[in-house]
């Protein structure tokens, strides 16, 4: 019986076998047609040249034409900061030592960005008992980023000047070895909505080192720091480059490094700035104007005039302007260099001068929003135009959709 069993389970193998080898035989002697042969072809070349097509797009995206953007091939694909910035040193635009500035900033930002989103439970909130030399009351955060940001710019070795709107003074920069670079920055503009969970940023601006500051000085202080604030001291339209960082529901960096805008948001589950913005063009025009205003009684009357223009709907197809204001310069900015519109700080019977500075604020904003197609001006005169006489100097600010400014600067003329 047991014999018996064992000779059907032979056979039964014997023929599984025999089955195997016909059907082997019978793809083997199946002809391959050129149809076949091309649809396998094609599927492999495809798979390749998608790879290759991505990998262009990767490389194309920082160097694209203006106006043109380009399409994201996989959905996975990241493109950095870092990358952009490799980009822009292969085709001129930057060199190495700019570069490392820049990275130093978002370095910087990144640090920052997560102090704004922990502070009411790390206890970053409330002032910190200090005034910075306008005499404005420093908050926890206005004093720990500055310490940040500067640490941050001079562990980089590249920079040889720094001026905040914290410090009283430029500062000189002992560890630079290359590049000397000048470096003017807010750390954090808007901090006194920290504690509110409001929109806040930090703003800066690059400018090419000078023959001003020498290290050679350091043996006369009084000398040296004349020379560096006259190196500090320099027009927005000598800039290399200006940006700001936004801590909002999302961080996001927005630079030019005077070929067009780009936006990067923080991506903290990479831990990088991936590109989000790419070439960002303001709307011509704009249906948004944002200003203080609580501020109105102060005004001009050509500036009242032009307000109560904006308000009125005869003037623009039975629908007035919108008000938007958060009181936040960076996070208005943003919004305005997106929607289109303008954003406005004037001068008022308080603030004969405005209330924002030059170096800190203006001349990098404008710079923005005329890389982005857009303008800035004080009302009367180009922002990127104007030489700082000191290093805190304050002017006016009007800057977005360039029809927008235009509009106001006929209106502060009387027209």
């Amino acid at each position: 019986m047991a014999s018996s069993t064992m000779k059907m389970q032979v056979q039964q193998r014997a023929g599984a076998v025999t089955s195997q080898k016909a059907r082997s035989s019978a793809i083997m002697a199946a002809p391959i047609t050129r149809r076949s042969a091309a649809a396998a072809f094609s599927k492999a070349s495809t798979r390749t040249n998608v790879g290759r097509q991505a990998m262009r797009v990767a490389a194309s995206v920082a160097t694209a034409p203006p106006g043109v953007k380009s399409q994201a091939v996989n959905q996975y694909e990241l493109f950095t900061l870092t990358t952009w910035l490799l980009n822009q040193e292969k085709v001129g635009n930057i060199d190495v030592e700019l570069a490392t500035v820049l990275s130093s900033i978002a370095t910087a930002c990144k640090q920052i960005g997560s102090m704004v989103n922990r502070a009411s439970i790390s206890g970053f909130t409330g002032l910190a008992g200090e005034t910075n030399v306008q005499g404005e009351d420093q908050k926890k955060l206005d004093v720990i980023s500055n310490e940040v940001f500067g640490a941050c710019l001079r562990s980089s070795g590249r920079t040889g000047t720094l001026a905040s709107e914290e410090e009283d003074a430029p500062v000189f920069v002992e560890e630079t070895y290359s590049g000397d670079y000048v470096v003017v920055f807010d750390p954090l503009d808007g901090s006194s909505n920290i504690d509110a969970g409001i929109s806040v940023g930090s703003i800066f601006g690059v400018y090419a080192p000078s023959e001003e500051c020498k290290i050679e000085d350091m043996d006369d202080p009084d000398k040296m720091m004349e020379k560096c604030v006259l190196n500090v001291c320099k027009a927005g339209n000598e800039l290399l480059c200006a940006g700001y960082c936004l801590y909002s529901s999302s961080t996001v960096l927005v630079l030019s490094v005077g070929k067009g805008v780009w936006g990067f948001t923080f991506d903290p589950l990479v831990g990088e700035f991936i590109l989000s913005h790419p070439d960002i063009k303001i709307p011509e025009k704009g249906m948004i104007y944002s200003f203080n205003e609580g501020n109105y009684n102060g005004w001009t009357p050509e500036l009242k005039s032009y307000m109560d223009s904006l308000k009125e709907p005869s003037n623009w197809g039975g629908k007035p302007y919108s008000s938007r204001y958060i009181g936040s310069l960076v996070g208005d900015f943003h919004r305005t260099l997106l929607y289109g519109g303008i954003y406005g700080y004037p001068a008022d019977t308080k603030n004969k001068t405005g209330k924002l500075r030059l170096l800190y604020e203006c001349a990098p904003m404008s710079f923005l929003a005329e890389q982005a197609g857009g303008k800035g001006s004080t009302g009367f005169e180009r922002v990127l135009d104007i030489v700082p006489e000191k290093v805190h100097q304050r002017v006016p600010l009007f800057c977005g959709s360039k029809w927008e400014v235009e509009y106001l600067e006929k209106k502060m003329a009387g027209q």
